[in-house]
């Protein structure tokens, strides 16, 4: 066999080679997980307006997802989470509904990521990561119900630096994966972080980060929809620390006396919350610690405990406490209290049903 034969073989067995390769560095991959959060709840109050009456004590399962991710070549991905949400359909059953479904580009040596869909939402998914205790309860601006998780839209996410500074910004509906659509109104919002110290922990949130949050939206119910959050946290493989400070305004328009146009007025809200987590050394046990304080409306003047919808007017003061066990990287468990006081509030159906001794698993697979 000639030598030029003999290149030509070579060659030929190298292009076969290459090509192999690139196959198996382009074949998709479909991977399911699931993620759940079981509980059992013990109220210390009873009150005769609960249904039923007395002290709550109950087993439930608050949330359960299941995720259907894809990766593709050239850089594109896919999602789909199904959520099984805790109680709030009228009949008190537990609600199946889409939590995420988009697809997400990113270009080759891009530190950009688009998505088009039903995607996150700048801020929760990224501090729900900080806290990583989202198993007892939603993060402070949630719970107050200025955020949610999950909206139709279309965003971009940014890392540079290896998550030195990562951020993400986004178009979106604006009523939350939870809602209808909506009108032509929109919401923008966006986040930034930046680290200024590392620690022993890398990604997103870890080391020392500065963080800032802004939403400017235009509700389907007419008027104004913003927030502003500044957040400052630290994050080691044994410490976190995180405090937060946000300014919401809402404002509303409708018809008055006689069909006029009622003047918009803004309500202005304040929302504080600074939670800390041990992992103490050389064990799976972890302390953690936590207080929201959520004003709804700061100018308010009102003694009322609750609207016609028992949604308190006045500041409401959260103390969350407990220990948690990581069983398994599968499996944690939490035992803890959560008390929650409301300005101006008595023994009433708020403060009945808000101060609750808890016992939480969170389980993946």
């Amino acid at each position: 066999m000639s030598i030029a034969a003999r290149w030509s073989i070579a060659l030929g067995a190298l292009a076969l080679s290459l090509t192999a390769s690139g196959a198996v560095a382009q074949a998709p991959t479909v991977t399911v997980g699931g993620l759940g959060y079981a509980q059992y709840y013990y109220q210390f109050k009873a009150d005769s307006s609960l249904t039923p009456a007395g002290h709550q004590n109950n087993f439930d399962v608050t949330r359960a997802y299941i995720n259907v991710i894809g990766k593709f070549g050239h850089g594109i991905t896919t999602r789909v989470t199904t959520d099984i949400d805790g109680r709030k359909a009228a009949a008190n059953q537990l609600s199946f509904r889409l939590k995420y479904a988009y697809v997400a580009w990113t270009p080759e040596k891009s530190p950009l990521t688009f998505k088009l869909g039903q995607i996150h939402t700048p801020l929760l998914d990224w501090e729900e990561a900080l806290w990583d205790y989202r198993m007892q309860g939603p993060m402070a601006l949630e719970r107050g119900g200025y955020v949610s998780s999950s909206d139709f839209g279309a965003g971009v996410d940014g890392n540079w630096m290896f998550d030195g500074v990562n951020m993400q910004l986004g178009v979106y509906n604006g009523e939350n994966y939870n809602g209808a659509p909506g009108d032509s109104r929109k919401d923008v919002s966006g986040r930034v972080s930046v680290r200024v110290l590392k620690s022993d922990l890398g990604g997103r949130v870890g080391g020392l980060r500065v963080t800032a949050y802004g939403q400017y939206g235009l509700p389907t119910t007419g008027g104004r929809r913003q927030r502003y959050l500044g957040l400052v946290s630290y994050k080691s493989k044994a410490v976190t620390l995180g405090a937060e400070y946000a300014i919401t305004k809402d404002s509303t328009t409708g018809n008055g006396a006689g069909g006029t146009v009622a003047a918009a007025r803004y309500v202005q809200g304040k929302v504080f919350s600074a939670y800390g987590v041990l992992n103490v050394p050389k064990s799976a046990v972890a302390l953690i610690g936590r207080v929201d304080v959520i004003d709804p409306d700061k100018d308010s003047t009102s003694t009322a405990t609750n609207s016609a919808a028992n949604v308190p007017v006045n500041r409401q003061t959260r103390i969350i406490a407990g220990v948690s066990y990581q069983i398994s990287p599968n499996l944690r468990v939490l035992a803890d209290v959560d008390l929650n006081s409301l300005q101006h509030g008595g023994n009433n159906k708020f403060d009945a049903t808000r101060q609750t001794a808890y016992f939480q698993t969170q389980f993946t697979f």
